[in-house]
């Protein structure tokens, strides 16, 4: 592994630490970790010609099959090392989006990580100099062709064209989605964090929603939506989103912008951060950067620090953007925990409905069952007109009663 520190050397070495977590996500093993400081990484190799001549020693030396850098190189990089190297190289970038591949389930997830890929590869074509394609056929066709590189930025463009098609259809058929569950009235929450900070496991442990929660980085791509039931007898609707982390590649961001666009539409927000990692401040920082590039900003912010149960868990973290902070354990933690974590939330939800007395007739008693479900009734009488309730619900839900 090799990354080249342009300014912090410690923060280059914690940066091939989760690098080996990649690694190790991806299948493969480190055989070690090379840092190299430089005012800028070499344009032409990545790290200086001193340096690769290191690199090649330490592959002999370990008997290791790759080199992986720890930033996107550009294709003048790649091709560079891989001859002076006579090695596999990869970036961080192709490395991600191997993970990505590996762990995609549905149809979305899978089309979305096509579509990265295949604008990363368009990136990094290469020609083959006077590589010829096959001519086409018939008078006046013949000529001297295509090069390689034209044919396949052709081919991949094409085919990005219809991915493009199939994700903008996809994300209709989510709006829709979207649309109807804010047709209940119901609250709703997106789960939001650096990736294997425990936000599948924390959904896991508030509904009955059967998702996959690895302590694995990159575990689940797919959002998953469930109902959550509180103490009170109310309702809120929980989405799992896709974990960020440090150098997201921006092909990512772009393909799967309409899957981390729940958070856009959610009324309020909540940031597991696992507090047992060393490096939980960053992640934070990592996390609403990543959400202000998506436009996500000014919503309520529930942050969870996760695996609170831990011995290395740091109980001085502070988050100062969030409304409200809690201490759990998502997967061993008690029903204190659980209550306590309950009534913050429903302390949220309260800040986020409007106060309202209105009276029912009996004909639309449905609308009673829905102040039951997705709000907090205070009262209610039974006249002879209808039901005279005093309620707090959703701004949306206030002037449909």
């Amino acid at each position: 592994m090799v990354a080249v520190a342009t300014e912090d050397v410690d923060a280059a070495w914690k940066s091939l630490d989760e690098l080996e977590e990649l690694l190790d996500t991806a299948g493969g093993v480190s055989a070690g970790g090379v840092v190299q400081s430089l005012p800028a990484p070499n344009p032409a190799t990545y790290v200086g010609s001193g340096k690769v001549e290191e690199l090649a020693q330490c592959l002999e030396l370990y008997e290791a099959e790759g080199v992986v850098c720890d930033d996107e190189l550009s294709p003048v990089q790649l091709k560079n090392l891989s001859d002076a190297l006579q090695c596999k190289v990869l970036d961080r970038t192709l490395l991600i989006l191997d993970i990505f591949a590996a762990h995609a389930k549905t149809r979305e997830g899978k089309v979305q990580v096509e579509m990265a890929q295949l604008k990363y590869r368009a990136s990094h074509l290469r020609g083959l100099g006077k590589a010829l394609s096959r001519l086409g056929g018939g008078i006046g066709t013949r000529g001297p062709g295509e090069t390689k590189l034209e044919t396949d930025r052709r081919a991949i463009g094409r085919r990005i064209a219809s991915l493009s098609r199939e994700i903008a259809d996809m994300k209709r058929v989510r709006e829709t989605g979207r649309k109807r569950r804010s047709g209940s009235a119901l609250l709703s929450a997106a789960i939001v964090g650096y990736t294997n900070a425990g936000k599948s496991t924390l959904l896991c442990r508030l509904t009955d929603a059967n998702v996959l929660a690895e302590d694995k980085l990159f575990a689940t791509l797919d959002p998953t939506t469930r109902v959550a039931a509180l103490p009170r007898g109310e309702q809120v609707l929980l989405t799992d989103t896709v974990g960020f982390i440090h150098k997201l590649p921006h092909q990512l961001v772009d393909a799967f912008r309409s899957t981390l666009e729940e958070a856009k539409y959610a009324d309020f927000l909540i940031h597991v951060v696992d507090c047992a990692d060393k490096e939980a401040q960053l992640h934070m920082d990592v996390v609403y950067r990543t959400l202000e590039e998506l436009g996500i900003s000014g919503k309520p912010v529930i942050t969870v620090f996760n695996k609170a149960d831990l011995a290395e868990a740091d109980r001085g973290l502070r988050d100062a953007r969030a409304e409200r902070t809690v201490w759990l354990s998502a997967k061993h933690g008690g029903r204190a925990e659980l209550l306590a974590f309950f009534g913050v939330l429903e302390e949220v939800m309260q800040e986020q409905r409007v106060y309202v007395e209105a009276l029912i007739p009996y004909a639309q008693m449905a609308k009673l069952a829905r102040v039951r479900e997705a709000g907090q009734l205070l009262s209610e009488e039974y006249t002879e007109e209808g039901v005279q309730i005093r309620a707090y619900v959703a701004r949306e839900m206030a002037g449909m009663i």
